[in-house]
């Protein structure tokens, strides 16, 4: 009964529009990891002129998000890792964030 075609499960509004595209920007930002790491320290580095020392690093960081946002692959495994979460939570209850099992404290 458990489909595993990205095609056969529908998609509510609200998840194509907003759950799908946060979890693009999630892993967007990991993917351009090094950029976003140079445009932070610039801006840590400038203070309140970061609005013009670190255009170049804002441009590199823009490039490569948009890069990602517009890929129709990066759309379609963004999806498909959105469905297996959720019917990885439909099935046991608990969501991603909470699924990874606590240790107790006292071994």
């Amino acid at each position: 009964m458990e489909s595993t075609n990205t095609e056969e499960i529908p998609l509510r509004h609200v998840e194509k529009d907003v759950l799908i595209p946060k979890l693009m920007r999630e892993k967007a930002k990991e993917r351009c990891a090094d950029r976003v790491e140079a445009f932070n320290s610039c801006c840590k580095e400038s203070g309140f002129l970061m609005v013009f020392k670190c255009q170049e690093q804002n441009s590199a960081l823009k490039d490569c998000l948009t890069q990602h946002y517009q890929d129709p692959n990066f759309f379609e495994e963004c999806k498909r890792l959105y469905i297996q979460e959720k019917q990885e939570f439909e099935r046991t209850g608990i969501p991603a964030k909470n699924r990874t099992q606590k240790l107790p404290t006292s071994m």
